[in-house]
């Protein structure tokens, strides 16, 4: 029983130590034989880059935020940024879409603008929210889109809103911490003018 200890343990540490390494692997085709994990993380990949090119197909026409305005976007919050964590950027917010409870890639509820020095603004990315209580009341888990959960945001907070559940998506800004998390660090609001 002790020598079944020790090579067990013995596995397990070297399975650390070839996880911690750095892998020297190429890129697999569509013919990889990887396990289970390993098609997992590749799914996930797949399913994250699908999502940003639906992001980017859904928020092109936004790239002049007028084109925005037209379809009823309106600026809330002012530029929101964070003591340490970069920043999330100008949220134009589509009031119906908020309102209606239904989460689709083609009809973010927010478009996001990070503010330029010479006053114009740049497409960032997109956000979408559904308050918590409306996707609750008729939904048993945390909202997701096409593969990627929702983060929740407790109220009372910074926005003064109740409690929502939201997923940004870096579709036209790369963050360095990830593509869909809430605080880009490469966003800032130096520039913003107070809109």
């Amino acid at each position: 029983m002790e020598g079944l200890a020790k090579s067990w343990y013995s596995t397990l540490a070297l399975a650390a130590l070839m996880a911690a390494a750095p892998s020297r692997a190429l890129a697999q085709d569509s013919h990889s034989h990887a396990g289970p994990g390993q098609e997992l993380l590749q799914d996930q990949k797949s399913k994250g880059g699908a999502l940003v090119r639906a992001v980017r197909e859904a928020t092109e026409r936004f790239k002049a935020v007028k084109a925005a305005e037209t379809e009823g976007y309106r600026l809330q919050f002012g530029c929101v940024s964070g003591p340490d964590a970069g920043a999330m950027g100008m949220h134009f917010v589509n009031g119906p879409l908020v309102g209606d409870g239904v989460i689709d890639a083609s009809k973010p509820e927010i478009v996001i603008y990070e503010p330029q020095v010479n006053g114009s603004l740049k497409l960032i990315g997109a956000d979408y929210l559904v308050l918590a209580d409306q996707w609750n009341a008729t939904h048993s888990t945390t909202p997701e889109l096409m593969g990627q959960l929702f983060h929740l945001f407790e109220a009372p907070n910074r926005f003064g809103l109740p409690a929502f559940y939201t997923l940004h998506v870096w579709a036209w800004k790369d963050s360095p911490t990830g593509t869909f998390v809430n605080w880009n660090a490469n966003v800032s609001c130096n520039a913003f003018s107070g809109r």
